[in-house]
């Protein structure tokens, strides 16, 4: 057997099943949990090395491994003068950031739930933990417009340098709007141009965009949330070449096709799950994506504990993030441990019984329970009643192959949150771009 290097218990308990918001005996004091934490943006400030979060609320946590976090308070005190009489509520959701030069930008979204009266302003400090000063409002929408100013992410453009800024939610869908980079507002009148949307038999329910840029593969990657934040948010992929698209699934349908009445449209990544009598989480969304200094990529998003008659409280959760051959991001199914790939692996290894999940687009997108996998000598593989065959392809790779399903799973030698033990966990996609994921605990 080979020598694989598992996590170490990291060093923030968490309670086992059944979460409830803040209450964590053996962890840290709620004050200090990521209870609460909703629209997470990721940053990692190039001048402390620290890593942060901003989420509604204009609430900033600060973390030194994207393990442990601990929670700096709020950092935008109020909207600006402007936003509030727009508005009529000093409400501040989903911030984002970006710095220009030495200045913190905070992109802040001012709105009210159901209503397209909403703003997006600036606010601007010297460092990455603020207080962070209202500058101005960068847009304005109302029910004038098809389309609600919430939820900014800021973009550059890799060979323009130009910066952009993509929003949106519901309605009219996801925009991509000009910024002049020296005052960080608008550069162009109007609400800009739509790159994602949503029919209306699914309520057109899209938000929550996040794009970022992978230079391995050449594609600007579009990251949004379908569904609603309180029971089936699932988190769609697509791609483009250019900033502004227009972007595409796995198939090669626009992200503004509203003809999809199979719910296809948008590489799935993520969506509510539960691991055999493990916690069922529901809702994962808004994501941010980071791609750290050392090469690794990460998704963080929030998510919630099952419950569709009184959904909880959301909180945040981190996984590693890996790509495809033919470049499609997915997720290590275990939450982020400080986990390193293994340098190669064994059949012995890989052998045994796993529970496997298969993220497959459904009406509607709910919670996928897994089932039972086994990996048996000789290559045998059995899932429930399917055979087929399994082998290791690549020092960190498997293939399994079923029926005319041919699967690629990356080996990831992780930590379970659940029984809080290391487990192995297997992280991929069938030819279809259907995600797998699969996990055994030691």
């Amino acid at each position: 057997m080979s020598e694989l290097f598992y996590p170490q218990e990291p060093n923030h308990p968490v309670p086992k099943p059944v979460f409830q918001p803040g209450v964590r005996p053996d962890g840290p004091p709620p004050a200090a949990s990521l209870w609460g934490a909703h629209d997470p943006a990721i940053y990692k400030d190039p001048i402390s090395g620290n890593y942060y979060i901003y989420c509604t609320g204009a609430m900033c946590h600060r973390s030194k491994d994207l393990i442990n976090w601990e929670r700096i308070g709020k950092v935008v005190e109020e909207p600006p003068q402007e936003s509030f009489e727009w508005v009529g509520g000093k409400a501040i959701w989903a911030p984002d950031i970006v710095k220009v030069g030495d200045e913190y930008r905070l992109y802040c979204s001012n709105s009210s739930w159901g209503v397209r009266q909403s703003c997006i302003f600036l606010a601007v400090a010297d460092n990455a933990e603020g207080p962070f000063i209202p500058r101005g409002c960068v847009l304005k929408t109302s029910d004038q417009v098809p389309v609600n100013g919430i939820d900014a992410n800021i973009m550059e453009d890799v060979e323009s340098g130009e910066q952009y800024m993509i929003y949106g939610s519901f309605w009219g869908g996801i925009h991509i709007l000009k910024l002049n980079k020296e005052t960080g507002l608008a550069a162009e009148e109007g609400i800009g141009t739509c790159i994602a949307c949503r029919p209306r038999w699914a309520d057109c329910a899209i938000e929550g965009p996040y794009v970022r840029y992978n230079e391995a593969t050449g594609y600007y990657y579009l990251f949004v949330s379908y569904g609603s934040l309180n029971n089936d948010y699932n988190i769609r992929v697509g791609r483009s070449k250019n900033l502004t698209g227009p972007y595409y699934d796995h198939n090669g349908r626009c992200m503004t096709d509203t003809e999809d009445y199979t719910n296809e449209v948008g590489y799935l990544l993520h969506c509510g799950y539960q691991f055999d009598d493990a916690q069922p989480w529901m809702a994962p969304g808004h994501n941010s994506v980071l791609h750290d200094t050392d090469g690794k990529w990460y998704l963080i998003c929030h998510i919630r504990p099952r419950s569709f008659h009184r959904p909880d409280m959301s909180t945040m959760h981190c996984h590693q993030m890996f790509w495809s051959e033919d470049g499609w991001p997915y997720l290590n199914p275990c939450e982020y441990a400080g986990e390193q790939m293994a340098a190669s692996i064994t059949e012995q290894d890989v052998m045994g019984e796993y529970d496997r999940i298969r993220l497959a687009p459904a009406i509607p997108q709910g919670i996928t329970a897994s089932v039972m996998m086994k990996l048996l000598p000789y290559g045998r593989l059995e899932i429930m009643s399917l055979v087929g065959t399994w082998k290791i392809v690549e020092l960190d790779t498997v293939e399994l192959r079923f029926g005319d399903i041919t699967e690629r799973c990356k080996v990831i030698p992780s930590w379970d949150y659940d029984t809080w033990r290391p487990c192995l966990a297997l992280a991929g996609m069938d030819q279809n771009h259907i995600g797998v994921w699969a996990k055994k605990t030691l």
